[in-house]
């Protein structure tokens, strides 16, 4: 089972910018999907950005041209650079790969691997 372990959130200031990291358990093969989703109380989980094993990425429509995924092989690391950011992107993020169900599919990719979510909070 892989592990997932996110890292970088905290609070920041409207228009400000934090860069999310999930570092991996295990090496990327070659056939992967990783992705970050968030979630604040009372709302269901959703999908804010995937990377697929072509160098496809997805964006949900509120990210667009704010934020950036993007890996590093080397380090087995995920990275979700956010800027612009606004009091909207408040919740806990978490970090998915494709994993066992149940899954929760997203952009195409079944995600069922989760990290335990790191809490970005933003203030007006």
């Amino acid at each position: 089972q892989v592990q997932l372990v996110e890292s970088g959130g905290g609070s920041v200031q409207a228009g400000g910018s934090l860069r999310l990291s999930c570092t991996i358990s295990v090496s990327f093969g070659n056939d992967y999907c990783m992705g970050w989703f968030r979630q604040t109380p009372g709302k269901e989980r959703e999908g804010v950005a995937r990377i697929d094993s072509i160098g496809t990425k997805n964006y949900a429509d509120s990210v667009k041209g704010r934020f950036t995924i993007s890996l590093d092989y080397a380090k087995k690391t995920l990275y979700l650079e956010m800027n612009s950011l606004s009091p909207e992107d408040s919740a806990m993020y978490y970090c998915a790969s494709v994993g066992p169900p149940p899954r929760d599919t997203w952009a195409g990719c079944g995600f069922g691997s989760w990290g335990q979510g790191t809490q970005v909070t933003v203030s007006e």
